[in-house]
Parts: structure tokens; sequence; C-alpha cells
């Protein structure tokens, strides 16, 4: 019993109460695959033990399973080597009962990396296999006829020298010449003729007629009483899933001074496939019951769940009888080692709540209740040691003579923080709170935001049980969330804790570090920018730092035009009294810009104008607000505001200057004045996007063609400065205007901008994308009107108003070409209200153009660059165009 069980033993008098051990340290780790290997020897050796029995329970597997990160992997390796050479053994592990040389460990990575599937496991059995220098007479013949029916022609030794195989084991050269000298000696015995090679492919039926008629000529298999079903089977991958039977029975007829036992690791055993589908699971435990002579160490983030009845039909052996070992509530043994499933590092939710119904139980049932379990185990993170720590809290509370409540949990242990830094040096100490700033780290960050000069403090750091690992962001590194919680927590009474001025200067160089990290970033890559700016507004917020490289970063956000979302935990500041500091400020008005991809724009309006009216913007970032809120509110129609405040910030002269002169040419266009709007394109640059200016102003006299080539050009320029978002924006537009021309060509421009798009956050040029689907299918279905509603709906919610002018436009479009003149009628009605404030009005006039209507006396009209009478022809003869390619069509 360990020391935790005896303290609960002696922290009540209810002597009906039990407690399970649940945590093993690496060293009790390997006693437990010593042991277990014992065990299993024992069993092998005994005068009883059938290779061939199929019936009996099998305990020949042992599974260390535990969360992602927390050393699995390292220690199936270092099992693995210590196995293979005591030399390579830490010097804390006992050594194995077993001779070393009588041993025969091979480790098998099941990770999707590495790409291991069923076929190459069972070749690295056998390669494995082959140091022992004898064919494995059943096995080879039965692989040899699968390989000959699955890769004919493709010699066994160039394939495993193609996949890596043969350099690993050196007695691996050795297993085609033990294959070879199986088929010889078979063919031998049957007088078979013709080469060895072809022995099955010519003489299965023999061997089989022999093998069934127990001839003397095969005695060497006529006691392999399943030999002849397994060659009679298609050899196909099933059929291979039971060849180990045979490998196991090859095994077990060498003699003793040729013999040895295998173990067989198998490692992220998670990558098999999940609890649903178990395809390649069956097929590895058919190994594992099919070899009961064999001993296997399973890891995985997962315990193995093969002794639960209910997964039967899905596996092909379930159930505690099958599995004794794999029972999740087997009782300790003699030895002290509790059941075949130990558990590493933190649990998964579903773990905690087993861990604590079993930790401490009463009569067979769980002591704790159910919404007690619950709240502890998502306070825990996973952390065994917070679920420890809490099961102890329980029983103080309930030696207080009440019983414990769920509200008893929202408890923070500052016991978290002495057990976690007690086996620490002090500069990993001072590297751990230096790092629980930040949610993700790399050692050179670690390094430089503690202010160390060498990176081995943080090195050692990033080995310890409760910095997580992962692949998926900017930074390998995190600390567990629930030890960064309670190495922050000023209740710290540590000897070495820091005070307030300390945490103040670590903030600081933390601060300094993700600055340095973001500009010797030369590529710009937009991960790390986020990652950087993520953090450097949470420290600046959260320590009241001044903003400095944070507006740089901010304005690099904006210019990529890409708007995914800045996650920042505890930004939601009105629960925090509203925005009261700088970086507040600016945390808000990111947030309110990239949300406007999914809020109304009357949302992203009240938002900005509230963070300008509080005046807590430095200069420099005053016009990012200004700028950003002026774009939504002509989006929303108000374009008198927004010329007001886009007027501003070109004044300013600013870095959003030529952005904002873009504005201004959008507004003359919205308003029908597109000489002014062809006039400013002229001296915007690729700063102001003039080429997308120039084809957001060509399309709307009719001429496609240069419109076209003025999004073509000004996505060119996009791609040549790196810029994502706009490259994808200029490609949306180029799709909008070829649509009306050529369908087919559109096709294409389309699928481009949905693969620009998808992986972008820029909602308004989604719906230009389908606002330009339906123009292409205009004439062609009949359910276009069907397919516009819904997008009305969804334009609705965004509140961005000129989308609606627009799709309404492209019905117009599909109107005229049928020539539906009430239809038509209709949709100039409802274009007639949407731009009843007189922008976007020219719509109106389009829409006549379209049908060669005349234009009412009331109709405003817009300044056409080559005239009223010029443009009305190019529109009138795109609908005739489309019309007659849709009777060809049909």
């Amino acid at each position: 019993m360990t020391g935790r069980d005896l303290r609960t033993l002696f922290s009540s008098n209810d002597r009906s109460i039990s407690a399970s051990e649940a945590f093993t340290n690496r060293q009790a780790q390997w006693q437990a695959v010593t042991t277990h290997f014992a065990e299993h020897i024992r069993h092998v050796t005994r005068a009883d033990f059938d290779v061939e029995d199929l019936e009996a329970p099998r305990r020949n597997i042992l599974v260390f399973h535990g969360v992602g990160g927390i050393g699995k992997s390292t220690l199936s390796r270092k099992i693995e080597a210590s196995l293979s050479s005591s030399e390579h053994r830490p010097v804390q592990w006992e050594s194995p009962s077993h001779a070393q040389e009588r041993i025969l460990p091979v480790r098998i990575d099941l990770a999707r990396a590495a790409g291991m599937d069923f076929e190459r496991v069972v070749l690295t059995i056998r390669l494995a296999v082959a140091a022992l220098g004898q064919p494995m007479l059943a096995f080879d013949l039965a692989l040899r006829r699968y390989w000959e029916h699955n890769h004919p022609g493709e010699p066994i030794e160039e394939y495993l020298r193609r996949g890596g195989l043969l350099s690993r084991f050196s007695a691996a050269a050795a297993l085609p010449q033990q294959m070879q000298s199986a088929l010889s000696d078979v063919a031998q015995a049957l007088l078979l003729p013709g080469t060895v090679g072809s022995a099955l492919g010519q003489g299965a039926g023999a061997l089989v007629k022999a093998l069934r008629e127990r001839r003397q000529s095969v005695r060497a298999l006529a006691d392999c009483s399943r030999l002849a079903d397994l060659l009679e089977a298609e050899p196909d991958l099933e059929a291979l899933s039971f060849y180990p039977h045979l490998l196991a029975r090859d095994l077990a007829q060498l003699p003793g001074a040729k013999s040895a036992l295998p173990v067989i690791l198998l490692d992220t055993f998670e990558d098999t496939g999940d609890r649903t589908h178990r395809d390649f699971e069956r097929l590895l435990q058919r190994i594992v019951w099919l070899m009961p002579n064999a001993f296997f160490v399973v890891t995985g983030r997962n315990r193995l769940q093969w002794a639960e009845s209910s997964l039967e039909g899905q596996l092909d052996w379930t159930g505690p009888n099958a599995w004794p070992g794999l029972v999740s509530d087997t009782p300790h043994t003699g030895s002290g080692v509790s059941g075949r499933h130990i558990l590493i590092g933190d649990f998964s939710p579903e773990d905690c709540e087993d861990y604590l119904s079993r930790r401490l139980s009463r009569n067979g049932h769980p002591l704790i209740d159910e919404p007690v379990r619950r709240i502890i185990a998502e306070r825990s993170h996973g952390l065994p040691l917070y679920l420890d720590l809490s099961v102890m809290r329980y029983l103080e509370l309930r030696r207080s003579g009440r019983q414990p409540q769920a509200t008893d949990f929202d408890h923070d242990f500052p016991a978290l923080i002495a057990r976690t830094l007690r086996d620490l040096t002090a500069e990993e100490r001072h590297v751990l709170r230096s790092v629980s700033l930040l949610s993700a780290f790399s050692v050179p960050l670690a390094t430089q935001a503690a202010g160390m000069q060498h990176d081995a403090p943080a090195l050692r750091l990033t080995e310890r049980p409760f910095i997580r690992q992962s692949s998926s962001g900017v930074w390998p590194f995190h600390v567990h969330d629930l030890i960064r919680a309670a190495i922050r927590n000023p209740d710290d009474a540590s000897d070495d804790r820091w005070s307030e001025q300390d945490w103040q200067r670590a903030a600081q160089r933390a601060f300094h570090a993700l600055e340095s990290q973001w500009r010797q970033d030369l590529r710009r890559n937009r991960a790390i920018l986020v990652s950087c700016l993520q953090q450097g507004l949470l420290l600046a917020r959260d320590f009241h730092l001044d903003l400095g490289w944070l507006a740089d970063a901010a304005f690099q956000y904006v210019s990529d035009s890409i708007w995914e979302p800045l996650v920042l935990p505890a930004a939601d500041t009105a629960s925090s009294g509203g925005v009261r500091t700088a970086a507040d400020a600016l945390v808000e008005t990111l947030s309110a810009i990239a949300r406007r991809q999914y809020e109304h724009r009357e949302r992203t309006v009240s938002r900005l104008s509230a963070i300008l009216a509080s005046g807590l913007l430095p200069d420099g970032l005053v016009e990012l607000a200004a700028y950003y809120q002026a774009k939504a509110q002509r989006d929303l129609g108000l374009t008198d505001d927004s010329r007001h405040g886009m007027q501003r910030v070109a004044s300013a002269g600013g870095r959003l200057a030529s952005a904002a002169r873009r504005g201004l040419a959008h507004l003359s266009r919205v308003s029908g004045d597109f000489p002014a709007a062809l006039e400013a394109a002229g001296s915007l640059g690729w700063a102001g996007r003039r080429h997308r200016v120039l084809g957001d102003v060509w399309w709307v006299q009719g001429d496609m063609e240069r419109a076209a080539a003025a999004y073509l050009a000004g996505r060119s320029d996009a791609e040549e400065h790196g810029v994502v978002g706009e490259t994808a924006v200029a490609q949306a537009h180029l799709a909008f205007a070829v649509s009306f021309v050529d369908p087919l060509r559109a096709d294409d421009e389309l699928d481009l901008a949905d693969r620009l798009l998808s992986p972008l956050s820029l909602r308004s040029n989604e719906m230009t994308a389908r606002i330009a689907a339906l123009v292409r299918d205009a004439g062609f279905v009949e359910d276009l009107p069907d397919r516009a509603a819904v997008q009305l709906a969804e334009i609705g919610v965004s509140g961005i108003s000129y989308a609606a002018a627009k799709l309404q436009l492209a019905l117009c479009f599909h109107h005229a070409v049928l020539d539906a003149q009430d239809h038509l009628a209709a949709g100039i009605a409802r274009l007639s209200e949407l731009t009843q404030n007189g922008y976007y009005a020219y719509y109106v006039e389009i829409a006549h153009f379209m049908g060669d209507l005349p234009l009412s006396p009331n109709t405003l009209r817009a300044r056409w660059i080559d005239g009223e009478r010029q443009t009305r022809e190019r529109w009138r003869n795109m609908v005739l165009g489309r019309r007659d390619h849709v009777g060809t069509v049909r």
C-alpha cells in the first residue's frame, strides 16, 4: 500500500472505506513490466501450456495509458532498449528475471505518421524473429503464399528494403533465405517439380492434401492442425491476421537452446482508430490472442476496452473471461502490482470520473457523489495530483461532520505549487514562473522570457510531466492549465515566491521576447503574428504595459485582410467594468474589426464608436478604429457618416490614408459619380488597391473585359506582395465579373475563389462569390430565385446592405434573360426600395438596361463614363448573349 493509501486509511474512522492505488512512477512502471513478464514466463513454461489453445483466457498483455505528451512513447522505447541490452537500462531499474539473450523485444510505432499498416506489423514481428536464425516453417509457407498473391513479381527483400525494414533489423537480410529454406523443404518432401519459388504456387493443393492425410513426408507440419485451413483460405488481409497463430506454433517448436520469448511493444495505440471504427484494432487483437507465448506491452492514450462485453461483435474476443487482467477494477495481486492497465500522468474526463469512483469506495460503491466527482474532474484539467488532493479534501470535510458538496471544490490547492516546484532546480523554477505568463512557448522564447543566457533550464523544464507538447501551434510547449493557474496564484507560500514587482518585471521580459519573435520572422508568418499579438495583448492588459510594438503588429494584422478572430482569455471586458486601459481599447478594436465578419455591421459601428469615445487609444491607433468604423457605416448605407470618417483618416496622412482614399473612391462610385471614382483610382497605387477599385468601376459600366483585366492585375499584385486576403478578394470580384459573360470560365474562377476564401474569414467577399454563382447560372436553372432567397436571409443577418442590392441585380439579370417581364418589373421595384437613399441607385438603371426598358422620369441618373447609351447597349447585349447561350444549351 502506498503512502497516499495509508493517508486515506488514517483519514477516517470509517473502516468500511477502501482506497485503491492510482498512480505509478517510471520505476514502478518498469517493475510492472518485469513482474508481469515473469508471470508470463511462468505461465508459458508450464507443462500444460498449449500454444494452440484458442479458448484459454489471455494474460499476455500489459497496457500503459495516459494523456498525450506524458512520455508513453519514451517509456516504450526505454523498455525496448532495456530488454535489448542491460547497458541501456536505467540504474534504478532492476534486471528482469529472464536471461537477456532469451528475450526478443520489438517495438512497433502505430502512429499514423509512421505509416504502419497491418501488413507491416506482421512483417516487423517476423523480421524480429529472424534474429533466431531459424525458419518459421508453417508461418513462412503461409506468408509466401500471401506474398505471391498480393505482391506478384515483387521480391519480399526488395519490399523490405524500400520500406526501411531491412535497415532496422540486423538479421532481416536472413528472412528471404529462411523462407526459401522452408519452401525447399516442402518441395523436396512432396517431390514437387519446378523451382523452389513456385512451390506454393503450383503445389499448395498437394501440400494441403498431404497435411489432411497426415503423410509421413510432411511430418514436421502434420501436427499444425490449422495450417491446411489457412492455406486453403483466400490469402487476403483477413487470412494474414490469423497467420500469427502459425508463428506462435513455430516458435513453440524451437528447441530450448534456440528459443526466445518475444516482447512486442505496440506504441501509440490510439492511432489504430477511434472507439467507433475498430477494424485495425480487431486485426491487432488477433495477433495478441493468437500468440499467447508472446508478451505485449501496449502504450496509448486510452485504456483497452477488450474486457468489456459491450464490444462483442466489434472485436473477436471480448469480456472479462477473455481478458481478466484488463478488467478496470482488477484487484491488486500478491506482487503488489495492480491489473494490466497502468495509468500514466493526466486523465481524460472519463478516466477522472472512473478514478474518483474507484479511489474511495464503500461496500463496492463510490463514496464521492456524482455531482462532486463531476466538479472535481472539471477543475482538475485531468491532473492526477489535483484529483488526489481533492480526495483528501473530501475526507477532511467529511471529518467535520457534514457531507461535502460540489461548491466545496471551487478551490485551489497551494500544495500544487509546492509539489510542482519540489523537484525543480532554482533555474527551472524561474523559467516555469516566467512561461506561466505565456499560453504557449518554445525553448528560445522561454529562455528569453526568463532573461537567461542559456537554454539548458528551459530544455530540462520541457521534459517535466506538467509541460504539454503539441505540434498544432506556433510554439510546441505549454504549461498544464491547472499548474499554470496555481503558479500565478497570489497565495504562493514557497520560499522563493515572487513579489508583485517580480511578476511585473517578468511580464515586461515576456512582452519584449514576444516582440523579438515577431520582428525576427522575416517571412511574415500569419500564425506567428497572431500568436504574438494574442499573448502580447494579454500581457499588456493584465500588467498595464505600454502598447509599444503591439501597434505595429495590429496594423500588420489588419493589412493581411484575413480576419481570423483573436481568441483572448478573459477578453470580455464588460464583466470587469468595461474598457479601462489602452490595451483594453486595442483588444476591443481588433475584436470588433475581426468580428464584423460574423456580427451585424450595426454592432461593429457601436463597438468602434464606443472605443473612439473613450479616448483610450493612442494617437497612432485612432485611425484604425476610425477607418473600420467608416467602412462599416458604408456597408450600412450611412454614406455621409462614412465619407466624413474616410476624409478624417485620409487627411491625417497615417498608415491607412491610402485605404481611406480608396474608401472615398468607393463612395464616389456608390453615389454614381464614376468619372470621379475613376480619377481617384489613378492616384491610389498598390496600398490603395488601385486595380480592384478600377475593376469595381468598369463592371458597372458593362465593360466586363476591362473589369476582369483590372481584377486579374489586382490579384497578381496581391500575390506578389504575399497578401493572401487581398488575393482572395480580387479573385472573388474577378469571378463575379466573368460570370456575366462566360459561364464556363466562371466555373474555374469560382472554384479558385472558393479555395482562396475557404481558410479565411471574409464574409462579404464570400457573399460576392455566391452572388457570382447566381449570375453564372442565370437563365439556366429554375431554382435560382429560391437560392437567392436563402442568400438574402444570410445577408440580412450580416447587415451588409449593398450585398442585398447586388443580389437583387443578379435576379434581374436572370429575369431579363428569361424575358420574364413581370418578374423583372418586380425586381426593379425591389431594387428601387433597396437603393432609395441614393446609393447604388445606378443598379436600378442597369436593371432597366438589361430589360431594354425606358427609365422613368424620377430615376436618379448616374454619370456613366461612356455615356448612358453605350452603357445600355453593353448590358442589353450581355442579356441577349446569355439568352442565345441558354437556347443553345436547351
